[in-house]
Protein backbone atom coordinates (compact mmCIF):
# COMPACT_ATOMS: atom_id res chain seq x y z
CA UNK A 1 0.00 0.00 0.00
CA UNK A 2 2.89 2.58 0.46
CA UNK A 3 3.41 4.80 -2.96
CA UNK A 4 6.00 6.70 -3.44
CA UNK A 5 3.60 9.61 -3.81
CA UNK A 6 2.51 8.32 -0.31
CA UNK A 7 5.88 7.57 0.97
CA UNK A 8 8.08 11.02 -0.04
CA UNK A 9 6.16 13.40 2.18
CA UNK A 10 6.37 11.06 5.26
CA UNK A 11 10.21 10.80 5.13
CA UNK A 12 10.65 14.16 4.51
CA UNK A 13 8.41 15.03 8.01
CA UNK A 14 10.20 12.40 9.83
CA UNK A 15 13.80 13.49 8.50
CA UNK A 16 14.44 9.98 7.19
CA UNK A 17 18.11 10.49 5.50
CA UNK A 18 17.50 7.34 3.81
CA UNK A 19 15.13 4.52 2.92
CA UNK A 20 15.80 1.14 1.57
CA UNK A 21 12.40 -0.59 -0.21
CA UNK A 22 12.59 -4.16 -0.35
CA UNK A 23 9.74 -5.39 -2.52
CA UNK A 24 9.23 -9.21 -2.41
CA UNK A 25 11.17 -10.62 -5.70
CA UNK A 26 10.69 -7.81 -7.41
CA UNK A 27 12.43 -4.67 -8.37
CA UNK A 28 8.83 -3.11 -10.19
CA UNK A 29 9.02 0.36 -8.31
CA UNK A 30 12.76 0.77 -8.37
CA UNK A 31 13.60 3.61 -10.74
CA UNK A 32 10.26 5.31 -9.49
CA UNK A 33 10.91 5.16 -5.73
CA UNK A 34 14.72 6.42 -6.69
CA UNK A 35 13.56 9.44 -8.30
CA UNK A 36 11.02 10.24 -5.80
CA UNK A 37 13.35 10.11 -2.98
CA UNK A 38 16.52 11.46 -4.43
CA UNK A 39 14.38 14.79 -5.55
CA UNK A 40 13.37 14.93 -2.46
CA UNK A 41 17.01 14.78 -0.63
CA UNK A 42 16.88 10.94 0.26
CA UNK A 43 18.86 8.35 0.16
CA UNK A 44 17.22 5.56 -2.10
CA UNK A 45 18.80 2.19 -0.90
CA UNK A 46 18.17 -0.41 -3.71
CA UNK A 47 17.57 -3.64 -2.65
CA UNK A 48 15.05 -7.00 -3.05
CA UNK A 49 13.78 -10.00 -0.41
CA UNK A 50 13.76 -12.91 -2.17
CA UNK A 51 11.96 -16.02 -1.52
CA UNK A 52 15.13 -18.55 -1.89
CA UNK A 53 14.54 -22.08 -2.43
CA UNK A 54 17.36 -25.15 -2.71
CA UNK A 55 15.21 -27.07 -5.10
CA UNK A 56 14.06 -29.71 -3.17
CA UNK A 57 10.39 -30.76 -3.85
CA UNK A 58 8.27 -29.73 -1.44
CA UNK A 59 11.00 -27.42 0.72
CA UNK A 60 9.78 -24.23 2.27
CA UNK A 61 11.57 -21.63 0.74
CA UNK A 62 13.32 -18.98 3.30
CA UNK A 63 13.74 -15.40 2.62
CA UNK A 64 17.14 -13.20 2.36
CA UNK A 65 17.07 -9.52 1.83
CA UNK A 66 19.89 -8.27 -0.87
CA UNK A 67 21.00 -4.29 -0.83
CA UNK A 68 23.14 -2.96 -3.61
CA UNK A 69 27.04 -1.19 -2.47
CA UNK A 70 27.30 -0.27 -5.68
CA UNK A 71 26.64 -0.23 -9.48
CA UNK A 72 28.23 -3.66 -9.67
CA UNK A 73 26.01 -4.90 -6.87
CA UNK A 74 22.56 -3.16 -8.31
CA UNK A 75 23.36 -4.85 -11.88
CA UNK A 76 24.09 -8.47 -10.01
CA UNK A 77 20.45 -7.45 -7.87
CA UNK A 78 18.24 -6.79 -11.52
CA UNK A 79 20.06 -10.49 -12.85
CA UNK A 80 18.79 -12.21 -9.33
CA UNK A 81 15.46 -10.67 -9.47
CA UNK A 82 15.04 -11.90 -12.84
CA UNK A 83 16.36 -15.08 -12.60
CA UNK A 84 13.62 -15.64 -9.48
CA UNK A 85 11.22 -15.32 -12.47
CA UNK A 86 13.04 -16.73 -14.87
CA UNK A 87 13.74 -20.08 -13.64
CA UNK A 88 10.74 -20.35 -11.29
CA UNK A 89 8.79 -24.09 -12.06
CA UNK A 90 5.49 -23.01 -11.06
CA UNK A 91 4.88 -19.81 -11.66
CA UNK A 92 5.59 -18.80 -8.02
CA UNK A 93 8.99 -16.36 -8.03
CA UNK A 94 11.93 -18.32 -5.82
CA UNK A 95 15.57 -17.65 -6.24
CA UNK A 96 17.98 -21.13 -6.13
CA UNK A 97 20.43 -20.64 -3.16
CA UNK A 98 22.72 -21.42 -5.28
CA UNK A 99 22.52 -17.68 -6.71
CA UNK A 100 22.29 -16.47 -3.44
CA UNK A 101 25.98 -17.50 -3.07
CA UNK A 102 27.59 -16.93 -6.14
CA UNK A 103 29.09 -13.63 -7.48
CA UNK A 104 28.23 -11.51 -3.72
CA UNK A 105 30.48 -8.27 -4.93
CA UNK A 106 28.77 -5.27 -4.23
CA UNK A 107 26.33 -6.87 -2.38
CA UNK A 108 24.85 -6.58 1.51
CA UNK A 109 22.88 -9.81 2.71
CA UNK A 110 20.75 -9.52 5.58
CA UNK A 111 19.72 -13.01 6.91
CA UNK A 112 15.94 -12.98 6.73
CA UNK A 113 15.06 -12.80 10.49
CA UNK A 114 12.21 -15.18 11.52
CA UNK A 115 11.62 -15.94 8.36
CA UNK A 116 15.19 -16.76 7.39
CA UNK A 117 17.04 -19.93 6.98
CA UNK A 118 19.29 -19.46 9.95
CA UNK A 119 16.05 -19.13 11.93
CA UNK A 120 14.28 -22.38 10.05
CA UNK A 121 17.10 -24.63 11.83
CA UNK A 122 16.69 -22.94 15.53
CA UNK A 123 12.75 -23.31 15.04
CA UNK A 124 13.69 -26.88 15.20
CA UNK A 125 15.86 -27.12 17.58
CA UNK A 126 19.01 -27.46 15.07
CA UNK A 127 21.39 -25.37 16.57
CA UNK A 128 24.65 -26.63 15.07
CA UNK A 129 22.57 -26.55 11.50
CA UNK A 130 22.07 -23.39 12.22
CA UNK A 131 25.62 -22.15 13.06
CA UNK A 132 26.50 -23.98 10.02
CA UNK A 133 23.93 -21.70 7.79
CA UNK A 134 25.15 -18.84 9.29
CA UNK A 135 28.97 -19.10 8.50
CA UNK A 136 28.22 -20.64 4.78
CA UNK A 137 26.46 -17.31 4.55
CA UNK A 138 29.01 -15.18 6.62
CA UNK A 139 31.58 -16.55 4.11
CA UNK A 140 29.98 -16.22 0.80
CA UNK A 141 29.57 -12.19 2.20
CA UNK A 142 32.42 -11.48 3.50
CA UNK A 143 32.23 -8.92 6.19
CA UNK A 144 28.59 -7.80 4.07
CA UNK A 145 26.52 -10.64 6.21
CA UNK A 146 24.15 -9.12 8.97
CA UNK A 147 22.04 -11.10 10.98
CA UNK A 148 18.73 -9.41 10.70
CA UNK A 149 16.54 -9.11 13.60
CA UNK A 150 12.28 -8.62 13.54
CA UNK A 151 9.96 -8.08 16.32
CA UNK A 152 5.97 -8.33 15.09
CA UNK A 153 5.43 -10.16 18.03
CA UNK A 154 5.25 -13.66 15.98
CA UNK A 155 5.68 -16.94 18.03
CA UNK A 156 8.48 -17.60 15.34
CA UNK A 157 10.08 -14.32 16.37
CA UNK A 158 10.19 -15.28 20.40
CA UNK A 159 11.26 -19.04 19.35
CA UNK A 160 14.43 -18.09 17.38
CA UNK A 161 15.62 -14.39 18.30
CA UNK A 162 17.86 -15.46 20.88
CA UNK A 163 19.27 -17.87 19.24
CA UNK A 164 19.79 -15.54 16.24
CA UNK A 165 21.70 -12.84 18.30
CA UNK A 166 23.83 -15.22 20.60
CA UNK A 167 24.95 -16.69 16.74
CA UNK A 168 25.57 -13.25 15.61
CA UNK A 169 28.19 -12.81 18.88
CA UNK A 170 29.71 -16.13 18.50
CA UNK A 171 30.26 -15.59 14.92
CA UNK A 172 31.42 -11.82 15.37
CA UNK A 173 28.61 -10.64 13.06
CA UNK A 174 26.20 -7.27 13.17
CA UNK A 175 23.17 -7.60 13.82
CA UNK A 176 20.42 -5.47 12.27
CA UNK A 177 16.81 -4.45 13.08
CA UNK A 178 14.50 -3.81 10.25
CA UNK A 179 10.66 -4.06 10.32
CA UNK A 180 8.22 -5.76 7.67
CA UNK A 181 6.26 -2.86 6.47
CA UNK A 182 2.92 -3.18 4.50
CA UNK A 183 1.16 0.36 4.90
CA UNK A 184 2.24 4.02 5.68
CA UNK A 185 -0.01 4.25 8.99
CA UNK A 186 -1.75 2.59 12.25
CA UNK A 187 -5.00 3.53 10.80
CA UNK A 188 -4.15 1.64 7.15
CA UNK A 189 -4.24 -1.31 8.66
CA UNK A 190 -7.83 -2.20 7.78
CA UNK A 191 -7.38 -1.05 4.61
CA UNK A 192 -4.35 -3.32 3.97
CA UNK A 193 -6.43 -6.43 5.36
CA UNK A 194 -8.86 -5.81 2.84
CA UNK A 195 -6.27 -5.34 0.09
CA UNK A 196 -4.81 -8.78 0.95
CA UNK A 197 -8.36 -10.26 0.62
CA UNK A 198 -8.45 -8.83 -2.69
CA UNK A 199 -5.23 -10.39 -3.59
CA UNK A 200 -5.72 -14.14 -2.41
CA UNK A 201 -9.59 -14.25 -2.68
CA UNK A 202 -10.67 -14.33 0.62
CA UNK A 203 -13.53 -12.56 3.17
CA UNK A 204 -12.95 -10.20 6.13
CA UNK A 205 -14.97 -12.17 7.55
CA UNK A 206 -12.96 -15.42 7.37
CA UNK A 207 -10.98 -16.89 10.21
CA UNK A 208 -8.45 -18.73 8.13
CA UNK A 209 -6.91 -16.38 6.53
CA UNK A 210 -3.57 -14.40 5.37
CA UNK A 211 -3.00 -12.10 7.80
CA UNK A 212 -0.33 -9.19 8.78
CA UNK A 213 0.11 -7.99 12.22
CA UNK A 214 -1.39 -4.65 13.00
CA UNK A 215 2.00 -3.35 14.07
CA UNK A 216 3.69 -3.62 10.50
CA UNK A 217 3.08 0.06 9.72
CA UNK A 218 6.14 2.26 8.91
CA UNK A 219 7.38 2.98 12.63
CA UNK A 220 9.69 6.56 13.34
CA UNK A 221 13.35 6.39 14.02
CA UNK A 222 11.76 6.57 17.85
CA UNK A 223 9.52 4.08 18.17
CA UNK A 224 12.34 1.43 16.34
CA UNK A 225 14.60 2.85 19.39
CA UNK A 226 12.20 2.23 21.66
CA UNK A 227 10.98 -1.58 20.45
CA UNK A 228 15.44 -2.31 20.15
CA UNK A 229 15.94 -0.25 23.34
CA UNK A 230 18.36 -3.72 24.53
CA UNK A 231 19.67 -3.97 21.28
CA UNK A 232 21.14 -0.81 20.34
CA UNK A 233 23.78 -1.71 17.89
CA UNK A 234 20.97 -3.41 16.13
CA UNK A 235 20.01 0.35 15.40
CA UNK A 236 23.00 1.94 14.82
CA UNK A 237 23.77 -1.10 11.70
CA UNK A 238 20.68 0.38 9.96
CA UNK A 239 22.72 3.49 9.61
CA UNK A 240 25.79 1.99 8.64
CA UNK A 241 24.36 -0.33 6.24
CA UNK A 242 22.67 3.14 4.99
CA UNK A 243 26.13 4.51 4.25
CA UNK A 244 27.85 1.83 2.94
CA UNK A 245 25.58 1.52 0.06
CA UNK A 246 25.98 4.24 -2.56
CA UNK A 247 24.11 3.72 -5.60
CA UNK A 248 20.11 4.31 -7.08
CA UNK A 249 18.28 3.23 -10.35
CA UNK A 250 19.27 6.38 -12.48
CA UNK A 251 18.21 7.29 -15.69
CA UNK A 252 19.94 7.75 -19.15
CA UNK A 253 19.61 9.24 -22.30
CA UNK A 254 18.18 6.79 -24.87
CA UNK A 255 20.78 3.71 -25.73
CA UNK A 256 19.74 2.68 -29.43
CA UNK A 257 20.74 -1.03 -30.41
CA UNK A 258 23.11 -0.76 -33.64
CA UNK A 259 22.49 -2.33 -36.85
CA UNK A 260 24.18 -4.65 -38.59
CA UNK A 261 25.48 -3.79 -42.09
CA UNK A 262 28.46 -5.44 -43.27
CA UNK A 263 31.25 -2.91 -44.34
CA UNK A 264 29.89 0.02 -44.31
CA UNK A 265 28.19 2.72 -41.52
CA UNK A 266 24.34 3.11 -40.32
CA UNK A 267 23.90 6.31 -41.81
CA UNK A 268 25.93 5.12 -45.08
CA UNK A 269 23.14 2.36 -44.97
CA UNK A 270 20.08 4.63 -44.66
CA UNK A 271 21.16 7.32 -47.50
CA UNK A 272 21.43 3.70 -49.35
CA UNK A 273 18.09 2.28 -48.61
CA UNK A 274 16.64 5.42 -48.51
CA UNK A 275 17.74 6.55 -52.22
CA UNK A 276 16.76 3.34 -53.68
CA UNK A 277 14.00 2.90 -52.19
CA UNK A 278 12.48 6.88 -53.30
CA UNK A 279 13.43 5.69 -57.00
CA UNK A 280 11.66 2.39 -56.90
CA UNK A 281 8.28 4.68 -55.38
CA UNK A 282 8.62 7.10 -57.57
CA UNK A 283 8.94 4.76 -60.75
CA UNK A 284 6.00 3.14 -59.19
CA UNK A 285 3.61 6.15 -59.10
CA UNK A 286 5.00 7.18 -62.05
CA UNK A 287 6.20 10.58 -61.31
CA UNK A 288 7.40 13.04 -63.96
CA UNK A 289 11.40 13.92 -63.84
CA UNK A 290 10.28 17.39 -62.74
CA UNK A 291 8.79 16.17 -59.73
CA UNK A 292 11.80 14.30 -58.60
CA UNK A 293 14.24 17.59 -57.27
CA UNK A 294 11.83 18.30 -54.58
CA UNK A 295 11.85 14.84 -53.40
CA UNK A 296 15.80 14.64 -53.84
CA UNK A 297 15.94 18.01 -51.34
CA UNK A 298 13.59 16.72 -49.26
CA UNK A 299 15.02 13.44 -48.71
CA UNK A 300 19.01 14.95 -48.39
CA UNK A 301 17.09 17.24 -45.43
CA UNK A 302 15.60 14.78 -43.29
CA UNK A 303 18.42 12.65 -43.79
CA UNK A 304 20.84 15.66 -42.14
CA UNK A 305 18.47 15.67 -39.56
CA UNK A 306 18.20 11.82 -38.84
CA UNK A 307 21.96 11.82 -39.26
CA UNK A 308 22.61 14.85 -36.41
CA UNK A 309 20.41 13.81 -34.11
CA UNK A 310 21.68 9.86 -34.04
CA UNK A 311 18.80 8.19 -35.39
CA UNK A 312 19.35 6.38 -38.14
CA UNK A 313 19.67 2.45 -36.25
CA UNK A 314 16.09 3.60 -35.09
CA UNK A 315 14.96 4.31 -39.07
CA UNK A 316 16.83 0.81 -40.32
CA UNK A 317 15.31 -1.48 -37.40
CA UNK A 318 11.58 -0.26 -38.00
CA UNK A 319 12.11 -0.42 -41.83
CA UNK A 320 13.99 -4.32 -41.39
CA UNK A 321 11.21 -5.80 -39.61
CA UNK A 322 8.09 -4.07 -41.60
CA UNK A 323 10.08 -5.26 -44.98
CA UNK A 324 10.39 -8.69 -42.97
CA UNK A 325 6.42 -8.67 -42.22
CA UNK A 326 5.56 -7.69 -45.72
CA UNK A 327 7.22 -10.75 -46.82
CA UNK A 328 5.56 -12.89 -45.15
CA UNK A 329 2.19 -11.62 -46.47
CA UNK A 330 1.38 -10.16 -42.98
CA UNK A 331 -0.36 -7.17 -43.52
CA UNK A 332 1.25 -3.55 -42.15
CA UNK A 333 -0.66 -0.48 -41.61
CA UNK A 334 0.28 2.83 -43.86
CA UNK A 335 1.41 4.33 -41.06
CA UNK A 336 -0.30 7.06 -38.39
CA UNK A 337 0.48 9.83 -36.59
CA UNK A 338 3.65 12.41 -37.11
CA UNK A 339 5.66 9.41 -38.73
CA UNK A 340 3.76 9.57 -41.74
CA UNK A 341 5.62 13.07 -42.47
CA UNK A 342 8.84 11.37 -43.04
CA UNK A 343 10.14 10.46 -46.62
CA UNK A 344 12.34 8.46 -45.51
CA UNK A 345 10.17 6.56 -43.71
CA UNK A 346 7.99 6.33 -47.16
CA UNK A 347 11.13 5.48 -49.08
CA UNK A 348 12.36 2.54 -46.74
CA UNK A 349 8.45 1.05 -46.93
CA UNK A 350 7.58 2.14 -43.02
CA UNK A 351 4.64 4.52 -44.34
CA UNK A 352 2.58 4.34 -47.75
CA UNK A 353 1.78 7.60 -47.57
CA UNK A 354 3.73 9.88 -49.69
CA UNK A 355 4.41 13.33 -47.55
CA UNK A 356 4.80 15.68 -50.09
CA UNK A 357 1.03 14.42 -52.00
CA UNK A 358 -0.30 15.00 -48.82
CA UNK A 359 1.50 17.95 -47.98
CA UNK A 360 2.56 16.39 -44.35
CA UNK A 361 5.86 17.74 -42.01
CA UNK A 362 8.77 16.20 -41.20
CA UNK A 363 9.06 18.57 -38.30
CA UNK A 364 5.85 17.15 -36.59
CA UNK A 365 7.57 13.64 -36.29
CA UNK A 366 11.79 14.98 -35.50
CA UNK A 367 12.48 18.14 -35.13
CA UNK A 368 16.35 19.20 -33.75
CA UNK A 369 14.67 22.03 -32.22
CA UNK A 370 13.28 20.16 -29.87
CA UNK A 371 14.93 16.40 -29.30
CA UNK A 372 13.11 13.46 -28.44
CA UNK A 373 13.11 9.58 -29.82
CA UNK A 374 11.57 9.39 -33.08
CA UNK A 375 8.55 6.97 -32.18
CA UNK A 376 6.76 5.06 -35.15
CA UNK A 377 3.55 3.33 -34.09
CA UNK A 378 3.42 0.44 -36.29
CA UNK A 379 0.15 -1.47 -36.90
CA UNK A 380 0.23 -5.40 -37.50
CA UNK A 381 -2.40 -7.55 -38.24
CA UNK A 382 -3.45 -9.31 -35.41
CA UNK A 383 -2.71 -12.69 -35.95
CA UNK A 384 0.55 -12.17 -37.36
CA UNK A 385 2.00 -9.77 -34.96
CA UNK A 386 3.63 -12.27 -32.55
CA UNK A 387 5.04 -13.71 -35.04
CA UNK A 388 6.87 -10.13 -36.39
CA UNK A 389 8.02 -9.90 -32.38
CA UNK A 390 9.73 -13.51 -32.59
CA UNK A 391 11.98 -12.54 -35.98
CA UNK A 392 13.02 -9.47 -33.83
CA UNK A 393 14.19 -11.31 -30.76
CA UNK A 394 15.85 -14.05 -33.32
CA UNK A 395 17.69 -11.27 -35.05
CA UNK A 396 18.78 -9.32 -32.06
CA UNK A 397 19.24 -12.33 -29.58
CA UNK A 398 16.25 -13.19 -27.63
CA UNK A 399 18.47 -11.70 -24.04
CA UNK A 400 17.74 -8.24 -25.93
CA UNK A 401 14.26 -8.35 -27.08
CA UNK A 402 11.77 -8.23 -24.36
CA UNK A 403 7.84 -6.68 -24.06
CA UNK A 404 6.47 -4.07 -21.80
CA UNK A 405 5.10 -4.79 -18.41
CA UNK A 406 2.20 -2.76 -18.02
CA UNK A 407 -0.02 -2.65 -14.30
CA UNK A 408 -3.42 -2.98 -13.49
CA UNK A 409 -4.71 -0.64 -10.95
CA UNK A 410 -7.88 -0.57 -8.90
CA UNK A 411 -10.36 2.15 -11.08
CA UNK A 412 -13.18 3.44 -8.99
CA UNK A 413 -15.63 0.73 -10.56
CA UNK A 414 -13.52 -2.12 -9.78
CA UNK A 415 -12.57 -1.37 -6.15
CA UNK A 416 -15.79 -0.87 -5.22
CA UNK A 417 -16.38 -4.25 -6.55
CA UNK A 418 -13.48 -5.58 -5.07
CA UNK A 419 -13.87 -4.19 -1.59
CA UNK A 420 -17.97 -5.19 -1.93
CA UNK A 421 -17.01 -8.73 -2.38
CA UNK A 422 -14.11 -8.98 0.40
CA UNK A 423 -17.03 -7.21 2.61
CA UNK A 424 -19.69 -10.24 1.70
CA UNK A 425 -22.00 -7.72 0.55
CA UNK A 426 -24.57 -9.39 -1.76
CA UNK A 427 -23.84 -8.89 -5.42
CA UNK A 428 -26.84 -6.41 -5.64
CA UNK A 429 -26.09 -4.29 -2.89
CA UNK A 430 -22.43 -3.83 -4.55
CA UNK A 431 -23.75 -3.34 -8.81
CA UNK A 432 -25.78 -0.65 -7.51
CA UNK A 433 -23.31 0.93 -6.26
CA UNK A 434 -20.74 0.64 -9.19
CA UNK A 435 -23.25 1.62 -11.65
CA UNK A 436 -23.74 4.83 -10.02
CA UNK A 437 -20.06 5.77 -10.72
CA UNK A 438 -20.07 7.27 -14.47
CA UNK A 439 -18.23 5.40 -17.18
CA UNK A 440 -15.41 7.84 -18.22
CA UNK A 441 -11.93 7.36 -18.61
CA UNK A 442 -10.16 8.38 -15.43
CA UNK A 443 -12.94 8.64 -13.11
CA UNK A 444 -12.55 8.92 -9.44
CA UNK A 445 -14.48 7.90 -6.55
CA UNK A 446 -13.93 11.53 -5.39
CA UNK A 447 -15.57 12.77 -8.34
CA UNK A 448 -17.98 10.01 -9.17
CA UNK A 449 -19.45 11.36 -5.55
CA UNK A 450 -19.52 15.26 -6.29
CA UNK A 451 -21.02 14.12 -9.66
CA UNK A 452 -23.86 11.73 -8.65
CA UNK A 453 -26.16 13.18 -6.19
CA UNK A 454 -27.90 9.41 -5.88
CA UNK A 455 -24.46 8.27 -4.72
CA UNK A 456 -23.29 11.12 -2.55
CA UNK A 457 -26.58 10.63 -1.12
CA UNK A 458 -26.62 6.38 -0.17
CA UNK A 459 -22.75 7.79 1.14
CA UNK A 460 -24.27 10.17 3.36
CA UNK A 461 -27.51 8.18 4.50
CA UNK A 462 -26.72 4.15 4.67
CA UNK A 463 -23.40 3.06 7.12
CA UNK A 464 -22.76 0.14 5.13
CA UNK A 465 -22.44 2.45 2.16
CA UNK A 466 -19.89 4.66 3.49
CA UNK A 467 -17.92 2.18 5.07
CA UNK A 468 -17.78 0.63 1.66
CA UNK A 469 -16.85 3.68 0.07
CA UNK A 470 -14.57 4.89 2.44
CA UNK A 471 -12.62 1.61 2.29
CA UNK A 472 -12.52 1.66 -1.04
CA UNK A 473 -11.07 5.59 -1.45
CA UNK A 474 -8.15 3.97 0.44
CA UNK A 475 -7.28 1.12 -1.89
CA UNK A 476 -8.50 3.28 -5.03
CA UNK A 477 -5.64 3.64 -7.56
CA UNK A 478 -2.78 0.85 -6.10
CA UNK A 479 -1.67 -1.37 -8.48
CA UNK A 480 -3.32 -4.79 -8.92
CA UNK A 481 -2.28 -7.04 -11.10
CA UNK A 482 1.18 -7.14 -13.92
CA UNK A 483 0.21 -7.98 -16.92
CA UNK A 484 1.90 -7.39 -20.73
CA UNK A 485 1.64 -4.00 -22.75
CA UNK A 486 -0.43 -3.96 -25.76
CA UNK A 487 1.73 -3.18 -27.77
CA UNK A 488 5.25 -2.34 -26.63
CA UNK A 489 8.42 -3.74 -27.20
CA UNK A 490 12.06 -2.98 -26.31
CA UNK A 491 14.96 -3.85 -28.16
CA UNK A 492 18.78 -3.45 -25.71
CA UNK A 493 21.58 -2.46 -27.03
CA UNK A 494 23.22 -5.32 -24.77
CA UNK A 495 21.71 -8.10 -22.38
CA UNK A 496 18.41 -6.53 -20.96
CA UNK A 497 19.57 -7.19 -17.26
CA UNK A 498 21.93 -4.61 -17.76
CA UNK A 499 19.00 -1.91 -17.73
CA UNK A 500 15.93 -3.69 -16.36
CA UNK A 501 15.06 -6.52 -14.27
CA UNK A 502 12.44 -9.26 -16.11
CA UNK A 503 9.10 -10.67 -15.05
CA UNK A 504 7.58 -13.31 -16.49
CA UNK A 505 3.51 -13.96 -16.21
CA UNK A 506 2.26 -17.20 -14.07
CA UNK A 507 1.53 -19.95 -17.08
CA UNK A 508 3.63 -18.27 -18.96
CA UNK A 509 7.02 -18.61 -20.89
CA UNK A 510 7.36 -14.87 -22.38
CA UNK A 511 9.39 -12.42 -20.31
CA UNK A 512 8.99 -8.74 -19.83
CA UNK A 513 10.20 -6.07 -18.48
CA UNK A 514 9.79 -5.50 -14.62
CA UNK A 515 10.14 -2.00 -15.67
CA UNK A 516 6.62 -0.24 -17.17
CA UNK A 517 6.68 2.29 -20.44
CA UNK A 518 7.98 5.26 -18.88
CA UNK A 519 10.64 3.64 -16.54
CA UNK A 520 12.07 1.57 -19.27
CA UNK A 521 12.58 4.55 -21.48
CA UNK A 522 13.52 6.57 -18.51
CA UNK A 523 16.27 3.88 -18.02
CA UNK A 524 18.07 4.06 -21.52
CA UNK A 525 15.51 1.73 -23.55
CA UNK A 526 14.23 2.33 -26.64
CA UNK A 527 10.66 1.60 -27.35
CA UNK A 528 9.06 0.10 -30.55
CA UNK A 529 5.26 -0.40 -30.85
CA UNK A 530 4.17 -3.52 -32.40
CA UNK A 531 0.32 -2.95 -32.50
CA UNK A 532 -1.92 -5.60 -33.60
CA UNK A 533 -4.83 -4.42 -34.84
CA UNK A 534 -7.87 -6.77 -35.85
CA UNK A 535 -8.82 -4.02 -38.52
CA UNK A 536 -6.03 -5.53 -40.45
CA UNK A 537 -6.62 -8.55 -39.81
CA UNK A 538 -10.78 -8.31 -41.37
CA UNK A 539 -9.69 -6.24 -44.16
CA UNK A 540 -7.07 -8.48 -45.30
CA UNK A 541 -9.79 -11.84 -44.71
CA UNK A 542 -11.83 -9.47 -47.09
CA UNK A 543 -9.61 -8.85 -49.90
CA UNK A 544 -8.75 -12.14 -50.10
CA UNK A 545 -12.50 -13.43 -50.39
CA UNK A 546 -13.08 -10.51 -53.23
CA UNK A 547 -10.08 -12.42 -54.65
CA UNK A 548 -10.87 -15.58 -54.69
CA UNK A 549 -14.86 -14.39 -56.45
CA UNK A 550 -12.25 -12.71 -58.55
CA UNK A 551 -9.92 -15.26 -59.68
CA UNK A 552 -12.93 -17.30 -60.91
CA UNK A 553 -14.22 -14.86 -62.70
CA UNK A 554 -11.20 -14.31 -64.58
CA UNK A 555 -10.89 -11.07 -63.38
CA UNK A 556 -7.76 -9.08 -62.32
CA UNK A 557 -6.68 -9.34 -58.20
CA UNK A 558 -7.35 -6.39 -56.15
CA UNK A 559 -4.65 -4.54 -54.74
CA UNK A 560 -5.81 -2.78 -51.88
CA UNK A 561 -2.71 -0.10 -51.68
CA UNK A 562 -4.04 0.91 -55.40
CA UNK A 563 -6.94 1.82 -54.61
CA UNK A 564 -7.36 5.77 -55.70
CA UNK A 565 -7.60 7.69 -52.00
CA UNK A 566 -11.39 8.83 -53.22
CA UNK A 567 -12.61 5.54 -53.64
Amino acid sequence: MITPKKLVPWLVEQNMPAVAVTDRNNLFGALEIALATSGAGIQPIMACCFDVTDGTPRSDPTRASIYAQNDVGYQRLMLLSSLAYLESTDGVPQLHRKHLLEKTDGLILLTGGESGSVAAHLKKDRLADARTELATLASAYPSRCYVEITRHGTPGELKCEAGLVDLAYELDLPLVATHDTRFLKPEDAQAHDALMCIANGEYLGQEDRSRVASSQYLKTSAEMKALFEDLPEAICNTSEIANRCAVKAETHDPILPGFASEGTTEIDELRRQSQEGLDARLEAAAKLYADREAYTKRLEYELSVIERMGFPGYFLIVSDFIKWAKEQDIPVGPGRGSGAGSLVAWSLLITDLDPLEYDLLFERFLNPERVSMPDFDVDFCMDGRDRVIDYVAERYGRERVSQIITYGTMAAKAVVRDVGRVLGHPYGFVDRIAKLIPFEIGMTLSQAMSQEAELKQLYDDDDEVRALLDLALRLEGLARNAGKHAGGVVIAPSKLTDFTPLYCEEGSDSTVTQLDKDDVEAAGLVKFDFLGLRTLTIIDWAVKTVNRARAKNGEAPLVLEKLPMDD
